[in-house]
């Protein structure tokens, strides 16, 4: 019994060896990311809550344009990758032109949104009804942010573009190296600008717009750069720009396979800020807590997102390859191993709860808060580390519109109308809503479970 649940669920060295490679360097650059995200967090954080929350509203918006922009090159990933394990670098190419062109278009549209909307969607957060928090402050200072964090929103969505295709490739390192460079200059920015270090001057929640807008400008550079200066080892860029035609077909379907996944990411991040608004009508402090929530959250949460990631490379090249039962029995392994890991995650994250919003200079409401809401998302991590690994499968074989409806239409239907009432109808505490609001995801992984033991995503979509 236990060699067999052994060979059915742990993999040899070698597996493990092969997965750490793609893994390890995903999670290194996104945790680093969230570090300095976590630092930049603090150091706001220390200039008080209302600044605080100005940014943490904005963020919000900067979040659902991030993973629109992760979706919009999801939308051909899934063809990069498995073009790539045909060995077909014309496909690579096509699928790169494909990706530049929609975060283009995405880039225009969200600044046109920010600068006609921005005032009347940080009002949407703005609600009376706890002990700390100056509304018309959180107002000026969020206007103040967003007026400068607009700048860094194309080189990011280039970035994302040329980062993408080359970890689909099979270079993870490179982009790591980018965004360890880049989360430098952007927590050194910080510390000059926000607290004017150096003779710089005192900028607070500006100061780390300008800081954020320097860091991607860096790192769309190295990534941009490095690619063309190393064309033999990813021919894809060879003439990429020198048409940007896409043969007929492929656009086909890729919108039939791919667009999709962007218009999952899409309606599932403006899900999120929706939720978001759900909490915040029981008060600003809600959302500062919040905030401080996610922020040490998502640091651990890197994990299961870089376990995803891997899973959609990896079980989307054996699938382009038509290696169909070692593409089964890899991604059996993979949701093993992320549930895993995460319950480790999970714990160490539950054992910070109770210490790490002392950090803040913000009052003990917020306090009170943050910690049990860390302590909420470190018990469901194992949950969304399935549900994730879930969703990557059933990509990774082309199966968008059945991850639409496992995504962003569950959060719709079931997670945003739920979070309305409970916040809204009800007497409910506002972190027993949240935590109504985390449990019912159990619903998903149990749907996430036969849909993948059924393999429906078992196929080759480019062959």
């Amino acid at each position: 019994m236990k060699k067999s649940f052994w060979r059915k669920y742990i993999g040899d060295k070698a597996f493990y060896r092969m997965v750490l490679l793609i893994v390890v360097p995903i999670i290194i650059q996104n945790g680093i990311t969230n570090f300095v995200s976590l630092l930049d967090n603090i150091m706001v954080g220390q200039v008080g809550t209302e600044q605080m929350s100005g940014v943490a509203i904005v963020n919000q918006f900067m979040t659902v344009f991030n993973i629109c922009i992760f979706g919009g090159v999801s939308s051909a990933g899934i063809f990069t990758a498995q073009y790539y394990g045909q060995g077909s670098h014309e496909g690579v190419r096509n699928t790169f032109r494909f990706k530049f062109i929609v975060c283009i278009f995405m880039t225009i549209a969200a600044i046109a949104l920010f600068l006609t909307a921005g005032e009347s969607l940080i009002m949407l957060y703005l609600h009376e009804g706890a002990e700390s928090g100056d509304i018309v402050k959180t107002l000026e200072y969020g206007k103040e942010y967003l007026a400068v964090i607009i700048f860094g929103i194309v080189p990011y969505a280039i970035s994302q573009t040329y980062a993408s295709t080359l970890r689909e490739t099979g270079e993870t390192v490179l982009p790591m190296k980018a965004g360890i460079i880049a989360v430098m200059v952007n927590l050194a920015g910080n510390y000059l600008l926000i607290f004017g270090k150096f003779g710089f001057p005192a900028l607070g929640a500006v100061g780390a717009a300008i800081a954020t807008d320097i860091a991607r400008v860096v790192e769309c550079l190295i990534l941009v750069v490095w690619t063309y200066g190393h064309r033999k080892e990813h021919p894809f860029i060879e003439g990429a720009f020198r048409t940007m035609r896409i043969p007929g077909d492929l656009t086909a379907n890729i919108i039939k396979k791919g667009i999709p996944i962007m218009l999952n990411e899409i309606a599932w991040s403006t899900g999120q800020a929706f939720l978001l608004q759900c909490y915040s009508v029981r008060g600003l402090s809600v959302v500062a807590a919040l905030n401080i929530s996610s922020t040490v959250s998502n640091l651990f949460n890197v994990v299961f997102l870089s376990i995803g990631g891997a899973i959609a490379i990896i079980v989307g090249q054996l699938l382009g390859a038509g290696k169909m039962e070692e593409a089964k029995d890899t991604d059996r392994k993979l949701l093993f191993f992320t549930v895993s890991t995460c319950l480790v995650c999970g714990s160490l994250l539950a054992a910070i709860s109770p210490f790490f919003p002392l950090i803040y200079n913000t009052s003990g409401e917020v306090q009170s808060y943050a910690t049990r809401f860390i302590l909420i998302a470190a018990v469901c991590m194992p949950l969304y580390a399935f549900m994730h690994g879930c969703y990557f499968t059933l990509r990774s074989g082309g199966k968008t519109w059945i991850t639409v409806l496992f995504d962003s239409v569950y959060v719709w239907l079931v997670d945003i109308p739920l979070a309305y009432v409970l916040a809204n109808f009800t007497g409910l505490p506002i972190v027993l809503v949240y935590l109504s609001c985390q449990l019912i995801e159990t619903l998903k992984c149990i749907l996430g479970y036969v849909l993948v033991k059924k393999g429906i995503w078992l196929q080759n979509i480019v062959s």
